[in-house]
C-alpha cells in the first residue's frame, strides 16, 4: 500500500494530471480538464495541512483535498478525492477518509461535510459506507434529496453530513 502523507503545495501538478488521466477513461479530454480545474493550486497553498496523499515509487496513487471550516470551529469539508483506478475497492479512499476524519476530531471538528453530483452513483455508496447521510435538499429525483444549482444552474449537488465523535 503507498505512502500516506500530508499534501504539499509542489504536489498540485501531479494531482491536476492524475485528475485528467484518471477520468479520463469516463470523460472527453476536455471534461477531464474541467474536472480538473476543480483543484486551483489556492487549496494546497492554502489547505495542504489538512489534505493528504497517498503515494509510492510511481508518485501520486490517491489523493484527499480538504479542510477545517474558517467561519466555524464544528466543520470540516471534504473538496474532492481521486484514486488511482488500479488501486480503486483496495481500502485507498477509506485509509484516506478515516485519517481526514481523525485528524478533524483531532483539531476539535464535529461535523464533515461533502458534496457530489447526483450521477455520481459510486460516490454517493462510498460516502453512505462511511457513515454519511443524504442531507435534505429542495426537490428529490429519483428518491435522492438534491440541492437544485447548488453550484450554478443545472448543476445540483447531493449533499452529504457526518457527525464525528471527539
Amino acid at each position: 500500500m503507498p505512502e500516506l502523507r500530508q499534501a504539499r503545495v509542489s504536489d498540485h501538478k501531479a494531482i491536476v494530471a492524475c485528475v485528467q488521466q484518471w477520468w479520463g477513461d469516463s470523460r472527453t479530454p476536455q471534461q477531464a480538464r474541467e474536472l480538473s480545474l476543480l483543484l486551483p493550486k489556492l487549496f494546497l497553498q492554502f489547505f495542504s495541512s489538512t489534505s493528504l496523499v497517498l503515494e509510492d515509487e510511481a508518485g501520486v496513487r490517491a489523493f484527499l483535498v480538504g479542510f477545517h471550516a474558517a467561519d466555524n470551529d464544528e466543520e470540516a469539508y471534504i473538496h474532492f478525492v481521486g484514486v488511482d483506478p488500479d488501486l480503486r475497492g483496495q481500502g485507498a479512499a477509506r485509509r484516506l477518509y478515516t485519517t481526514f476524519f481523525q485528524r478533524a476530531a483531532e483539531a476539535g471538528r464535529t461535523e464533515l461535510r461533502a458534496i457530489t453530483s447526483p450521477g455520481n452513483t459510486g460516490s454517493i455508496a462510498f460516502h453512505r459506507a462511511m457513515g454519511f447521510t443524504i442531507e435534505r435538499g429542495d426537490r428529490v429525483v429519483d428518491g435522492l434529496p438534491l440541492h437544485t444549482d447548488y453550484d450554478g444552474p443545472g448543476q445540483d449537488r447531493v449533499c452529504f453530513y457526518r457527525k464525528l465523535a471527539r
